[in-house]
């Protein structure tokens, strides 16, 4: 199972694959997901994700995507995302995440090549299709990375290919305009309220306290949590303490009763019901199986 650590900034804390490498490979099914769902998060790096089989659901700031065997998506840096699927069918995928860094060689690099597109507020994310040229050449480049991620020259193949998967984004996605984006406001509060519920998850938090970490109000607030996740501040909580707990149950000998109280439930038979609801089995089910 796959969770989230944070940095000061409350952005995800990344353990790359390699030592002088900035990049992170993992394949995976959704089924390993608890309740067939990733949890909200963001960083720094950039993201590319590749469906293999299946089909997935996407959440890009609030904005639910479908993606198709055969396509994938790039999501620039400091975005809040996840996968999931609404109806639990099966989806086999990896992904990539490469930091930015990796091509700010020169100082000229990164003034104009990586700071204008991870900048542009226009391009949060793309998704690539197969059947269209330039598209085609990101995927392969893509699965090349992912077939040759653990030759003793995958940090030369990653640098390669970034490069050039960098180069054909810039040269086809659309420049920033000079128009302000007033939703990096908005962003900027919900990514300081997710760290929030991130780093206190095992406390009472009040909805007070939530809003109050995105210095917004509580009507203010629950409007951003529907429009990125489409549930309530208080739902989302309930759900990553879920995600938490049955990250606890499948790696620790801990009771029901100890990962309930740990996780941030008041009860163990509140915690119960909740599991039951949310993954469709008890939590000893879930651990046995």
């Amino acid at each position: 199972m796959i969770y989230i650590d944070l940095k000061d900034d409350l952005s995800e804390k990344m353990v790359y694959d390699y030592p002088d490498c900035p990049a992170y490979t993992i394949h995976e099914m959704l089924s390993h997901y608890p309740n067939y769902s990733a949890i909200s998060h963001w960083h720094d790096d950039i993201e590319f994700l590749m469906i293999q089989s299946g089909q997935m659901q996407y959440n890009v700031n609030g904005k639910i995507l479908t993606l198709e065997q055969g396509q994938g998506i790039f999501v620039n840096s400091r975005q809040m995302h996840y996968g999931f699927s609404e109806s639990h069918r099966e989806c086999e995928f990896f992904c990539i995440l490469i930091h930015p860094m990796l091509l700010c060689t020169l100082p000229a690099y990164e003034k104009n090549f990586v700071l204008p597109l991870i900048r542009n507020n226009e391009v949060p994310f793309f998704i690539f299709d197969p059947g269209i040229s330039w598209q085609a050449q990101i995927l392969k480049q893509m699965a090349d990375i992912y077939v040759h991620r653990k030759s003793k020259t995958a940090p030369l193949r990653i640098l390669s290919s970034f490069s050039l998967i960098w180069a054909l984004l810039l040269e086809h996605l659309p420049s920033a305009s000079r128009t302000e984006d007033h939703t990096n406001t908005d962003l900027t509060a919900i990514r300081n309220m997710t760290g929030f519920i991130q780093q206190n998850y095992t406390s009472r938090i009040s909805l007070k306290e939530i809003a109050a970490a995105g210095s917004v109000g509580i009507s203010k607030c629950c409007k951003l949590f529907s429009r990125y996740f489409s549930q309530s501040p208080n739902l989302y909580l309930n759900q990553y303490r879920l995600n938490k707990s049955a990250q606890l149950l499948r790696e620790t000998d801990m009771t029901i009763t100890e990962i309930a109280l740990s996780t941030g439930f008041g009860s163990a038979s509140y915690y119960a019901e909740s599991f039951r609801k949310w993954a469709g089995m008890s939590p000893g089910k879930f651990r046995k199986t």
